[in-house]
């Protein structure tokens, strides 16, 4: 495991950019054309409630940095459970995981992912790099076609892999856009998709967080079979108020995340 974060997020950002071309165009509008300064509010991961990949195998990268657990999250629906971890710096991010509970899905899909699964050697997820490894098995197109029939989260997963699903840009450390409209209109106006599930912001001043997010980049994947582009990782953004004691709020609003996991649909 790393023992550097500052090391470990440089290589999730340049993994995640590698399949996300929209997050570093939109970073550079932002920085080198606007002039704002970017800093990362948080970042996601993905995984299956199964040994060795579960979440507390991927919160352990976190935890021996210094990260606390936060909050927990629970989405019935979409058959999902997550954490969030703070950091033990202010520069650093925070960081929300989240797994799919594959006992909970059919017979058929569980039994596709755990074939997935057992492919991941316990060694391998504990290595310095397995949370930007990608994907450590091999699988045909239609095995995830038939997966994106019932889960959406499993058909990216099996796709992907281990990477961040998306980076976040804190809008509270901007200086030219202060509210997540100026931001969503800024992404249309260069030609950028806005997640509009739930509606194009997400969350209200009385939760003390609104988010959006652009749509999945559109990207070529090789399947075992062949090359299919599908979509891939997303920019989301985020503007935190302050609580009663005047810190911004830290945690996440389980319907806002519920409809940010949407910016990765294939169907659209």
């Amino acid at each position: 495991m790393h023992t550097d974060a500052d090391t470990l997020f440089k290589e999730l950002w340049d993994s995640y950019r590698q399949v996300t071309p929209s997050a570093e165009r939109i970073h550079r509008i932002l920085g080198a054309e606007e002039g704002q300064r970017i800093v990362n509010d948080h970042i996601a991961l993905r995984t299956f409630n199964l040994d060795p990949v579960r979440l507390d195998a991927l919160a352990e990268h976190f935890l021996s940095l210094g990260y606390r657990q936060g909050g927990d999250y629970h989405f019935e629906a979409k058959k999902l459970y997550a954490r969030h971890y703070e950091p033990p710096r202010e520069d650093l991010p925070k960081v929300f995981i989240s797994e799919l509970l594959v006992d909970q899905c059919s017979e058929a899909l569980q039994a596709t992912v755990k074939g997935l699964v057992d492919q991941v050697s316990p060694e391998a997820v504990t290595a310095d790099n397995f949370l930007y490894s990608g994907r450590h098995w091999q699988i045909d197109y239609s095995t995830y076609s038939n997966l994106l029939q019932e889960s959406e989260y499993a058909a990216w997963m099996a796709a992907w892999g281990y990477r961040a699903n998306h980076f976040t840009v804190s809008i509270n450390h901007l200086e030219r856009f202060r509210t997540v409209r100026d931001i969503n209109q800024l992404l249309k106006e260069n030609g950028y998709e806005v997640n509009a599930s739930g509606g194009e912001v997400k969350g209200s001043p009385s939760e003390m967080l609104e988010q959006s997010s652009t749509m999945a980049d559109r990207v070529p994947v090789q399947f075992s079979d062949q090359t299919v582009t599908i979509p891939s990782c997303f920019y989301e953004f985020a503007l935190r108020y302050p609580k009663a004691d005047g810190h911004l709020y830290s945690g996440f609003v389980a319907a806002s995340a519920d409809k940010i996991f949407e910016s990765t649909n294939a169907g659209r």
